[in-house]
């Protein structure tokens, strides 16, 4: 038999059940009828304070009140999220009539991108390309170019060396059981093409190199560009002529260079090039040092010796040649200050790029 209080609360509860939409309506109707705070739960707590003939009545009715909505509240909620689950299920299966997402495109690499345009601005001026192995022999590397075993220009290298040796083959004798390594530079390319093609050359010469050297300037394997100019009557005024053009179309029109006088084993005179800080003008700033001039490249005329060593004779034929980082030029062009960004892959990087 229940009791006209209990009732009331138990129907309104019921009818709210029947109610609910969701599975958190029946959960905000549970904490408001049987939560610590709840209707039937405080009728519970206030049996103390009714006439001691109503309390068994009130007690016993709320109780068999609380287990009927405990039931039904738990039938339908899990009925509601159950529907609930089905509903997400339907939502995600694709709708086969929309049109398709289109992949996120690539981008070329700052680093080819930066290759790429040496090459066009040289193909331009009637050079061509070429390739050679990565894995070279000392003699191609270093004793052709005029650094001799015991030269103190090996130093600057820091090469890999491989430990293997080269049978001679159809090589020269000096060539023969040859040490491998990994080219410190594309110069060895020159070599090649020299000693299998007879003047005019006129040749660059992309690719990666290897040297022991790892900082934020600095990679243990990094790429390079090479050019070499070889013919009668070919001057410094030639070279600097070139480079200046080069600058133009890399850099813009109001570039300028300036040589200065360095040291390379294979070239005599040797020049390093700068060009104008294209940030400051030459005002000077940090990316210059002050200096208003950013080092891009290291040039001069061919070594009469290396000319003798590919089978050219130097008293006929003079010839310039220069090597640049394409790492230190994208670096320049794209005011990056850590070369390891190029290698890392880290999409928000590259995707300046696209």
């Amino acid at each position: 038999m229940g009791h006209p209080r209990v009732d009331a609360i138990a129907q309104e509860a019921r009818d709210a059940v029947a109610a609910a939409g969701s599975s958190a309506e029946l959960e905000s109707l549970r904490v408001r009828v049987l939560g610590r705070a709840g209707a039937l739960t405080q009728l519970l707590r206030s049996l103390g304070s009714l006439p001691p003939e109503e309390r068994p009545l009130v007690g016993a009715a709320a109780n068999e009140a609380k287990r009927e909505l405990e039931a039904l509240l738990a039938s339908r909620l899990a009925e509601a999220l159950e529907a609930e689950r089905r509903r997400r299920r339907e939502h995600a299966r694709p709708d086969l009539t929309l049109p398709g997402r289109r992949p996120p495109r690539g981008s070329v690499h700052p680093l080819v991108r930066v290759r790429d345009e040496i090459i066009a601005i040289f193909m331009g001026l009637g050079f061509s390309v070429a390739e050679g192995p990565e894995i070279e022999s000392d003699y191609h590397n270093f004793e052709a170019l005029n650094i001799p075993r015991d030269h103190p220009a090996r130093d600057m290298q820091d090469t890999f060396y491989l430990g293997g040796e080269r049978g001679g083959g159809a090589a020269p004798p000096r060539e023969e059981a040859d040490t491998l390594l990994l080219r410190t530079h594309t110069s060895p390319v020159q070599i090649r093409t020299m000693r299998v093609q007879r003047p005019p050359v006129r040749v660059i010469c992309p690719g990666r190199v290897y040297r022991r050297d790892a900082d934020i300037t600095h990679s243990p394997m990094f790429h390079q560009v090479e050019g070499l100019a070889v013919d009668r009557d070919v001057s410094m005024a030639d070279l600097k002529g070139t480079l200046a053009l080069f600058a133009h179309e890399m850099f813009g029109p109001g570039s300028k260079i300036r040589f200065r006088p360095s040291f390379f084993p294979f070239t005599e005179p040797s020049a390093e090039v700068d060009v104008l800080c294209f940030l400051c003008a030459g005002q000077g700033c940090r990316v210059c040092k002050q200096s208003g001039w950013l080092e891009i490249l290291g040039s001069g005329m061919v070594h009469p010796h290396v000319l003798e060593n590919v089978g050219y004779d130097p008293e006929e034929v003079t010839g310039w040649a220069f090597g640049m980082g394409v790492e230190r030029i994208a670096m320049l062009k794209y005011g990056i200050d850590d070369i390891r960004l190029f290698f890392e892959n880290d999409l928000r990087f590259l995707r300046q790029f696209a």
